[in-house]
């Protein structure tokens, strides 16, 4: 391979990384490009570490003859099998070494030492170069610190010289396409993680700006946990927050389950908005986060009990109205979230619920705008003054919860 050759490969990878290209398809595009230019490489394998709050990092592996998985995520690789694989790999012995490639020609009697090099033995490979490039403090975040790449040939003289110089010249150019499309994939989980899959498209698409805001009818959620406070001062501290996780999750699971999008976590209150073509199915849709809800609350508290764990219930209230929906706060530091006389409203609606002996209550709005075939299963009780709001409200629960 030429000087003009590496040099369309490498504008290739520049070209595919600017354009976000999937992480699976740069690396197999690389890999057919070598190919393309007699490079044989038969089989190659890249990762990262990245920043999520379930996965380690992401892996992406080609082969020629297209029998494995593309990609995939991985946990902590600290604990069971994985930490036994992970330790046993070329990587490892590089990150902790400090060296920067590893080659193991296992078709020619060096030892198949590593995690998977006895597979790719079996499977007549005959040559093995792992390498890792590793980034600036300025360029990491979180464990995303370095890069690491494998290629394997079953080629009968492995790998030649010029092959290597090859790979070694073109993989921080294959390095630096997959991290500009994890970067932004990274973005796209923060956003997402602390904003909310809307209000995080939203930001993503550039509405950014302080007061830009857009005024929307949607039906309004919240809820917070029923004696909160009593059992977080009597249960043992650290049963506090697998407590306030374990119910956040059935209750944000639900909500988005149902179609809803969780913009903001208050202690141990939600709030989420329901939009929809009309308010009837908004509505209908939030009632449908409830029910979902209910049935997790059930398993959630079965099993804590069964473990011994202090259980509760959750108090939610259901609203609708036109809040305006952006971003407000000060010059370098906003939120994008609802406001308006509505979303006070729903937030004092919930703190009804212990005043009314309901685990749910909802507006006289919110019930208006169900269609007749989901209101049939609500009933009012009564009138009641909401703390700051001019005029008494009728509140409506399900009669699944009056009873």
């Amino acid at each position: 391979m030429d000087a003009k050759d590496i040099g369309e490969i490498a504008s290739w990878l520049m070209q595919a990384g600017l354009k976000g290209m999937a992480e699976a398809d740069i690396l197999a595009g690389f890999c057919e490009q070598c190919r393309q230019h007699g490079l044989n490489v038969d089989r190659a394998m890249a990762l990262m570490d990245t920043l999520h709050p379930v996965y380690e990092g992401r892996a992406f592996r080609w082969d020629g003859n297209q029998v494995v998985e593309r990609e995939f995520e991985y946990g902590p690789s600290h604990q069971g099998i994985a930490s036994e694989n992970w330790q046993r790999s070329a990587f490892y012995h590089m990150l902790t070494t400090g060296g920067e490639e590893v080659r193991r020609r296992i078709g020619f009697g060096e030892p198949a030492d590593f995690f998977g090099l006895d597979t790719l033995l079996a499977d007549g490979h005959t040559d093995y170069i792992a390498m890792v490039h590793r980034f600036e403090e300025g360029g990491t975040i979180g464990e995303m610190d370095c890069f690491y790449s494998n290629f394997a040939t079953a080629a009968e003289v492995g790998f030649p010289e010029d092959d290597l110089r090859v790979l070694r010249k073109l993989t921080p150019a294959l390095a630096l396409a997959i991290k500009c499309t994890g970067m932004s994939r990274i973005a796209r989980t923060i956003a997402e993680v602390y904003l909310g899959e809307d209000a995080a498209r939203h930001v993503l698409e550039g509405k950014i700006t302080r007061g830009k805001t857009e005024r929307i009818s949607a039906a309004l959620w919240f809820s917070d946990l029923a004696n909160y406070t009593r059992i977080s001062d009597t249960a043992e501290p650290d049963e506090i927050i697998p407590m306030l996780n374990a119910y956040a999750d059935a209750v944000i699971s639900s909500i988005h389950e149902a179609g809803g999008n969780v913009l903001k976590l208050i202690g141990d209150g939600t709030l989420a908005i329901f939009k929809a073509r009309n308010s009837a199915d908004a509505c209908a849709a939030a009632l449908m986060a409830e029910s979902l809800l209910r049935q997790r609350l059930g398993d959630l508290n079965s099993q804590r009990q069964i473990e011994g764990r202090p259980v509760t219930d959750v108090y939610l209230g259901l609203h609708i109205g036109d809040v305006f929906y952006g971003n407000i706060g000060s010059m370098d530091r906003l939120d994008f979230t609802v406001i308006g006389p509505a979303v006070n409203e729903v937030s004092r609606i919930a703190s009804m619920c212990r005043s009314a002996d309901r685990n749910i209550l909802m507006s006289s709005n919110f019930v208006e705008a169900l269609s007749s075939q989901n209101s049939n299963d609500l009933v009012s009780v009564g009138r009641y003054a909401l703390r700051g709001v001019k005029r008494p409200q009728e509140l409506f629960t399900l009669l699944s919860s009056a009873a």
